[in-house]
């Protein structure tokens, strides 16, 4: 029996190709009973190899290779170690040496491990002497025995009963004579051996594919005959019978592998969120509990929020009642899920941001369904105002995470992040790693790179491969028995020509072929847009952390669905533009117009006809999610009279509702009758003319007619979505059942679960339609109400964009502004309203003036100059004198 302990995944991103659902599955059928992971100074498939492997019935080994510095030929020598971790303890202290390897590196190329911090933080792994690449097989092939056996010994200390000699046979031309010159040293020194073989890649036929992925990584040609070729055909998935035969003259090598697997025991808690302590303020000396404290601040939020809502005293306290229900059961879904101290770290961050200079958006996804949110200020869209649903955003009934979605200003958004982590910690908070795929084009283009084929050729063969918005096309063959559920795209199907070349034309043959076997693999290693983690203690008791060289910013090295998987909790912290725009016009307005000192968009009112005349002609140029032409249009014949339109239309104006927008115009409008599926549900759909436009509406119709709870009408909601027969099935009688106490025969309740699992499909989320229809209405109203200053925040935005710029200019001029042109003696950098109907011209927006330079102008105008004259202010009086300044 054998067991591999070596193993470079794809996450081995410039040396591996082994996929890991394919590597466990080849140990399962080869009945080891265990498999290592250690990509080289990273942990990135750690969580998806531990998972897959359980599945699997294979024991999930977790180490790395790491680069070792302090043990080489000299003090700066780097050398290889793999590292096995044992338990728990020996993941943390895995974690937390990648983590100092990457973030603590400074100039140096390679991540690596300082020998001090393997004395500090050796508990809990198992090490291997790195083959041929440690420092004792380095100083074997270099003939020093005496310097192998000190570093061996060296490590034997540090790991009693815990260090072993690698020995390999990997068809590489040095193997047998380091092979016999380790069992020699191993038994001068009594330590043990253990067979390992480097796997890279698959099988024996993905080696020139291997080759392949390396020269893309060194920026190679494959037929390039002085590259440095690192491995060999022999580096593939080997068999346990393949190994036993390699290793038959040293036993205990072979026996070692099993025993090493037995010693490594970690067991990984999954899928169990934990969140950080929110610091909860003292009353009367005592500290109050997370859940009295998140009650006691949503109470006081909606009265706050109340007051905004009916300033009239007798309107708001007939309406309370039904705010303080709704309120009750959303705290009491909370408390119970355990999620107060998610909703108060949210709500934290967000009212530090819009009390800092931030500005957050009015609510983004389903969130902006919840009371709670928006009595916590992290949402400012009155949920029952618009009959938004609290059980699309957490539904009792399937204890899930909640996930808040937030927009920030996009030039103030890391100020936020800063915020939480001297919150938090520094060591407790950072961002996401991403993974970026080969995909099919990319990979034909990279392939064709490598094997030295012309551009013009590999730039054609790639253009074939069809390029749709949001469709992933594949470029591997269809498989023989494709089931009907199969749903995947193939090149070859789509693109006869594609096929046609590649039976007729072998260069076309290779090189799709080779590019088939690297779609789809790890590429490049990047930061998520918005994801940021907040762990409750240090990060590196979690997961360890990655730092791309040049970088300052540490990201964990585990992707958005393993941190989750782990029990750390992403918050999304998102840059929105149209927040920023909306800020730079609120400081033009506050600047420019006297008593409009404490301007807020949330105090516009929403029934202002101007502002949807704008919208009935069509004048949205700039309009957030409503500027594309064929919105322009859609609303030119809907003619929006209420938010409720806007958020229907929003909503609609997607792939597959877009079909309804014909009928839901002309039933608004009297031209079409106004059917509705059955007369309960008349008054739910009577604001989308009896149209199911949002999923809330398939929700609500499951609850009145078929008798679910609105958890599980989200459930049915999603079954739907999975369109999984068996599931369907048994909805479809629990609907029939519930629709019958409604007495309502089974044909019209076939017919309405029919209409229900349709609209499913592609009905949209209301509250985030809401959110995002109210942002719209804000920048509409400031385009009616203050154009100059929402032109000069939207040319700032977007000065670097020429096109755009363009575009906007010609809008302000069809608006009735002008232009005074840039002038150094007058402005900034900025575009800015010198009256409503004059703009002056952003300096920045000069073509290759660039934004130090404009401050060196401003500096020197205001008498801050850096030339001999600098401390002279006032306008140039000439090109010498602005020279000189």
């Amino acid at each position: 029996m054998f067991i591999h302990l070596r193993l470079h995944t794809e996450f081995s991103v410039v040396d591996g190709t082994n996929r890991i659902g394919d590597s466990v599955k080849a140990a399962a059928a080869d009945g080891q009973p265990a498999l290592a992971i250690t990509d080289l100074s990273n942990l990135f498939g750690a969580i998806k190899f531990y998972k897959a492997a359980r599945k699997c019935g294979v024991k999930p080994l977790i180490g790395a290779e790491i680069w070792l510095e302090g043990l080489g030929q000299d003090a700066s020598a780097l050398s290889r170690l793999l590292l096995l971790v044992q338990n728990k303890q020996g993941y943390l202290n895995l974690s937390e040496l990648l983590a100092r390897a990457w973030t603590q590196q400074g100039s140096k190329a390679q991540a690596s491990v300082k020998l001090d911090w393997l004395k500090e933080l050796g508990e809990g792994l198992i090490v291997l002497s790195g083959a041929q690449a440690g420092p004792v097989g380095q100083a074997l092939l270099q003939g020093d025995v005496a310097r192998a056996l000190d570093a061996a010994l060296q490590l034997a200390g540090l790991f009693t009963h815990r260090f072993y000699l690698e020995l390999q046979r990997a068809g590489r031309p040095d193997d047998e004579a380091y092979v016999v010159a380790t069992v020699q040293l191993a038994a001068r020194a009594g330590l043990p051996v253990v067979a390992t073989h480097p796997i890279q890649f698959a099988g024996p036929d993905d080696f020139e594919a291997h080759e392949a992925r390396v020269c893309i990584a060194d920026g190679e040609i494959l037929s390039n005959p002085r590259r440095v070729r690192r491995f060999t055909r022999e580096q593939y998935f080997k068999s346990s019978a393949q190994m036993q035969a390699l290793f038959a003259d040293v036993p205990s090598a072979l026996a070692n592998t099993l025993e090493i697997a037995r010693r490594c025991n970690l067991t990984l808690v999954l899928d169990k969120p934990q969140l950080p302590d929110f610091p909860t303020p003292e009353v009367n000396g005592q500290r109050m509990t997370p859940d009295d404290y998140f009650r006691y601040a949503s109470h006081e939020g909606l009265k706050e929020r109340m007051a905004h809502l009916y300033p009239d005293a007798a309107q708001r306290d007939k309406e309370m009642p039904r705010y303080l229900a709704r309120l009750e059961f959303e705290l009491n879904t909370i408390v119970k899920m355990g999620f107060p101290g998610y909703f108060l770290i949210v709500g934290d961050f967000i009212n530090w941001a819009k009390n800092n200079g931030c500005p957050v958006g009015p609510g983004r996804g389903s969130g902006a369904g919840s009371l709670v949110a928006y009595s916590l200020k992290i949402t400012d869209l009155d949920p029952l105002r618009y009959n938004l649903l609290f059980e699309r955003f957490l539904n009792p009934e399937r204890v899930s995470m909640p996930d808040f979605d937030i927009d920030f200003c996009q030039t103030n958004r890391n100020l936020v992040i800063d915020y939480v982590k001297s919150k938090y910690g520094k060591d407790a908070v950072s961002q996401i790693v991403t993974f970026g795929t080969m995909a099919a084009r990319a990979a034909v283009r990279d392939v064709g790179r490598v094997l030295d084929m012309s551009y013009t050729f590999c730039d054609g063969i790639s253009k074939l491969i069809p390029n749709k918005p949001g469709v992933s096309v594949s470029l591997q063959l269809p498989p023989p028995d494709r089931k009907k559920d199969d749903k995947a795209v193939y090149a070859v199907e789509a693109e006869p020509l594609l096929a046609e070349r590649e039976a007729k034309e072998e260069d076309v043959k290779t090189l799709l072929e080779l590019a088939r076997k690297l779609e789809g693999l790890t590429r490049n290693v990047g930061m998520h847009a918005g994801g940021v983690l907040i762990a409750p203690g240090k990060l590196t008791d979690f997961c360890p952390l990655y730092q791309q060289p040049g970088s300052d910013s540490a990201v964990s090295q585990f992707d958005k669905y393993d941190v989750e998987a782990i029990g750390l909790v992403k918050f999304d912290f998102l840059g929105l533009a149209t927040l920023t725009i909306l800020e730079i016009a609120r400081d033009f307005i506050i600047e420019r117009h006297r008593g409009q000192e404490n301007f807020a968009f949330e105090n516009l009112p929403l029934d202002d006809m101007r502002v949807y005349k704008l919208f009935q002609d069509g004048k949205t140029e700039a309009v957030f999610q409503f500027e594309s032409r064929g919105m322009q249009g859609m609303l030119k014949d809907a003619k929006p009279t209420r938010l409720e339109d806007l958020i229907a239309l929003n909503a609609l104006y997607r792939p597959g509702p877009m079909d309804l927008i014909p009928s839901f115009v002309a039933r608004k409008h009297g031209r079409e009758e106004v059917i509705y599926p059955h007369p309960l549900v008349a008054e739910m759909l009577s604001e989308t003319y009896g149209i199911m436009v949002y999923q809330e509406q398939v929700m609500q119709t499951a609850q009145i007619l078929g008798g679910y709870s609105l958890g599980g009408a989200d459930m049915l909601r999603r079954a739907m979505g999975k369109k999984d027969a068996d599931e369907m099935a048994r909805q479809r009688q629990i609907f029939r059942d519930g629709a019958a106490k409604n007495n309502i025969n089974q044909a019209k309740a076939d017919e309405v679960f029919d209409l229900m699992e349709k609209f499913a499909g592609y009905g949209f989320n209301k509250s985030h339609a809401a959110a995002y229809s109210l942002l719209a209405y804000h920048t509409a109203w400031l385009k009616v109400h203050y154009t100059a200053e929402f032109f000069c925040a939207n040319m700032t935005v977007e000065m670097d964009d020429t096109d755009k710029l363009k575009v906007l200019y010609e809008d302000a001029l069809k608006m009735g502004l002008t232009f005074e042109p840039p002038d150094v003696n007058r402005g900034g950098s900025r575009f800015e309203p010198i009256s409503d109907k004059v703009i002056r011209y952003g300096l920045s927006a000069i073509k290759g003036s660039g934004q130090q330079a404009i401050e060196a102008i401003v500096a020197a105008r205001e008498g801050r100059g850096v030339g001999p004259s600098g401390d002279v202010a006032g306008p140039f009086k000439s090109l010498f004198d602005f020279c000189v300044r």
